[in-house]
């Protein structure tokens, strides 16, 4: 082989090797594969950060849902000033505030400088009553800010179980029935006799004299 060909064959193969890894630098890029992560996140402004986005519904729920669930979220807030969390949706289901107590909750402050996280024992919670999505998959969920701003994230939706057991919908108190009477049964009225017990004397009748007892002689 020539100088020249051999050049050539050498340029050939180089040029194939670099489209090559261009191809698969392109393609590996999160934004190309369309790979998402575990738990979502997004950013509003330079300000708020949130964080581990999960819907959590009940515990033996799979597939297409549509039921009670909870959102997970960790917010931080490097402002300085309060920022306030005024709504959440899950794919258009309002969700209601409450605090760690339970009480409910019009809206949750977020500390400026600091962190507020949603869900979980201790925590303020936001809960929907009924929310249709599809456990293992994403739901389009939205926080609404008091200043108008909205951030929009796909989170993922998963049971409670496991690492996110304890972060489901709480369950409603089951009543507890009231106690019914036996059938046919009464309560003794008061001062009754028991049959067959022994008395230790006659009742008198009202209004009447009790008859003398005969004196011993």
């Amino acid at each position: 082989m020539s100088r020249s060909l051999r050049r050539g064959s050498i340029a050939a193969i180089a040029a194939i090797a670099i489209a090559s890894l261009s191809s698969c630098a392109a393609g590996n890029t999160p934004d190309t594969l369309q790979i998402k992560p575990d738990n979502a996140a997004a950013t509003l402004g330079t300000n708020l950060r949130l964080n581990n986005i999960v819907v959590v519904t009940g515990e033996n729920t799979a597939g297409d849902y549509t039921g009670a669930a909870s959102v997970v979220v960790n917010i931080a807030n490097t402002a300085n000033i309060p920022a306030e969390l005024q709504s959440v949706t899950v794919g258009g289901a309002a969700a209601t505030f409450a605090d760690a107590a339970g009480a409910p909750l019009s809206s949750i402050v977020v500390p400026a400088g600091g962190a507020v996280a949603i869900g979980g024992q201790g925590n303020p919670s936001a809960t929907v009553a009924s929310a249709t999505v599809h456990v293992g998959g994403f739901a389009p969920t939205v926080f609404t800010f008091k200043d108008g701003q909205k951030v929009e994230a796909q989170a993922g939706v998963n049971p409670n179980l496991g690492i996110y057991n304890g972060y489901g919908p709480t369950p409603s108190p089951t009543a507890t029935p009231a106690k019914t009477a036996t059938p046919g049964a009464t309560a003794p009225a008061t001062g009754a006799t028991t049959p067959g017990a022994p008395t230790t004397g006659a009742a008198v009748p009202a209004g009447t004299t009790a008859p003398a007892v005969p004196a011993a002689h």
